[in-house]
């Protein structure tokens, strides 16, 4: 055994649907503005031809799992929910085509990108990163990994999210503006994709704020839904 200066953190681990072994997290790649109608609520347009799909990254231990209750996070006043497909792989992926990359995916999940929307409207007005608004405590939360053989038309399935029983998001993931096998083609020209690497692929419109002591249900058609209180 490796002698460290301390007890390194247990992996991120979630579990898989039907399957007792668990699903070990490595990276978690976000898209941002993968929905038209997402990113004119945002004030921003997407022009596919001429522009390149918008990500960025959430650390592995920021993860955490279906059915939790979080506090509010630190540092916000304008906390805002953001429902997702998340993508899981379970193979290596460099500089793959996108007919070869659906080999790499695993399995599917529900997710949340939970978001400090005020410091995002900072960053953006500075023109800074958004790391403050993204990559905190708990703020990629995501449920139960189907496998991809379970799953039916996954990119033609109602995703959804309600707060307190009313629903806040209501789209399809037909509308991706870039398809998955487009997602981890082009991730994989920049980055050696590994086993345990997710991508979450964006949020339709409707995106807005959360409470504390509101209670948030995500669907995707087809997978696990997703539960998340907020303390």
């Amino acid at each position: 055994m490796m002698n460290t200066l301390f007890t390194p953190p247990a992996p991120t681990l979630l579990p898989i649907v039907g399957e007792e072994k668990r699903f070990p997290v490595n990276r978690v790649f976000c898209i941002g503005r993968n929905y038209a109608a997402h990113a004119a609520e945002m004030g921003a347009s997407v022009d596919k031809q001429n522009q390149d799909p918008f990500y960025f990254l959430k650390a592995s231990c920021h993860v955490i799992g279906n059915h939790q209750k979080i506090a509010f996070p630190l540092g916000t006043a304008n906390l805002h929910h953001e429902v997702e497909l998340v993508v899981a792989l379970d193979k290596p992926a460099f500089q793959v085509n996108e007919a070869d990359a659906a080999d790499c995916v695993y399995g599917y999940a529900v997710g949340f990108d939970l978001t400090r929307r005020d410091l995002q409207n900072k960053a953006k007005e500075k023109g800074l990163p958004w790391d403050s608004s993204k990559n905190f405590e708990d703020a990629a939360v995501i449920g139960e990994i189907t496998p991809k053989t379970q799953v039916g038309e996954i990119e033609k399935a109602r995703i959804a999210l309600t707060i307190n029983g009313e629903v806040r998001q209501d789209g399809n993931t037909s509308d991706l503006i870039w398809s998955i096998p487009e997602l981890i083609a082009y991730i994989s020209r920049f980055y050696r994709l590994q086993p345990g690497d997710l991508i979450m692929t964006g949020t339709p419109e409707g995106v807005g704020s959360i409470q504390a002591g509101d209670v948030l249900v995500g669907d995707v058609e087809g997978l696990t839904p997703l539960h998340l209180t907020i303390g």
